[in-house]
């Protein structure tokens, strides 16, 4: 009796061993990497849940490398920072709020995963809305009427889009396509034709390490000045950028969290960002004879979005 009971014990403590471990966690967030901007956006959301009440205990912060051997997980909400995490979150059951991801990245996971954008897996965009754009060119440039435009493979299915936002504000496009594989400057000089501003959208067809240095050393030729959407483009020379930061997608992730853990649903619409930063380049805004503070333009704008 006595060695039945030890093989009874034996084997429940083996099947213990050998399950994987559940970790009762309210929110898991899964990192692409480990890099400094997700680091940033993780913490920001950390502490803005900690702020409204939750434990840091309540939440995990796991990368994708470490997601396979993290046990059972059944959170009421998964955010995946990043295109790598959302691929790997995107079998999952669970809620899943998808963030610091581009429009473009996010929709190329939902063609990979065969999903759809949904209250079960949503995104938080990296981008900014085409209408935000448009508005700091009006406020930074009120007389440019001509936006000049290079459209990538990504990028194209914004047209529409961008033109009727256009239209509505009295502005006209300069339109030019860059197809795969195609050489960027017969594109470039034809969108810089007649045009007041560049617009740089988020392609990397278009705009990248390789292509940045040539577009805005022809833009500033033409004497056609660079609207970006990142600073370090601004670094290199754009007149402005428009973006985000790691820390105000980990904070408005966070707040999207919290309507979550009190029991409200992700929108099954795909989100921007409700925060931004501006950034000005004073050198090259001298050179243009214009004088444009940063900390204004951010303030304006906050301000007609918030006008009814």
């Amino acid at each position: 009796m006595l060695a039945r009971l030890r093989l009874l014990l034996l084997t429940f403590w083996l099947g213990c061993l050998a399950a994987p471990a559940v970790q009762a966690v309210t929110v898991v967030i899964v990192s692409s990497e480990r890099s400094p901007a997700y680091a940033q956006a993780a913490e920001a959301l950390v502490r803005e849940l900690e702020r409204t009440g939750w434990s840091r205990h309540d939440m995990l912060q796991l990368t994708v490398a470490e997601l396979a051997g993290a046990g059972v997980l059944t959170p009421k909400l998964f955010v995946a920072l990043g295109a790598q995490a959302a691929n790997a979150l995107a079998p999952l059951k669970a809620p899943v709020l998808c963030a610091l991801l581009l429009r473009s990245s996010f929709e190329r996971v939902l063609r990979s995963s065969g999903r759809k954008a949904s209250s079960q897996f949503s995104a938080l965009y990296l981008d900014q809305p085409l209408s935000r754009q448009l508005g700091l060119i009006q406020l930074a440039l009120p007389e440019a009427r001509r936006i000049g435009v290079l459209w990538g493979p990504e990028s194209k299915t914004q047209a529409p889009t961008l033109r009727a936002l256009a239209q509505a504000r009295g502005l006209s496009l300069r339109e030019a396509d860059v197809g795969q594989g195609e050489f960027l400057f017969p594109g470039l000089k034809a969108a810089l034709e007649g045009a007041d501003v560049l617009l740089a959208l988020a392609d990397p067809q278009v705009f990248n390490s390789s292509s940045i240095q040539n577009i805005l050393l022809t833009s500033f030729r033409a004497g056609v000045p660079l609207v970006a959407f990142s600073p370090a483009y601004v670094r290199a020379g754009a007149l402005l950028a428009l973006h985000v930061t790691p820390e105000q997608i980990g904070q408005q992730a966070a707040l999207i969290a919290g309507g979550v853990l009190q029991g409200k649903a992700l929108s099954a619409t795909p989100l921007y960002s409700q925060d931004f930063s501006v950034d000005v380049n004073e050198h090259v805004a001298r050179s243009l004879g214009l004088r444009l503070d940063a900390v204004a333009l951010r303030t304006l704008l906050r301000q007609r979005e918030a006008a009814p």
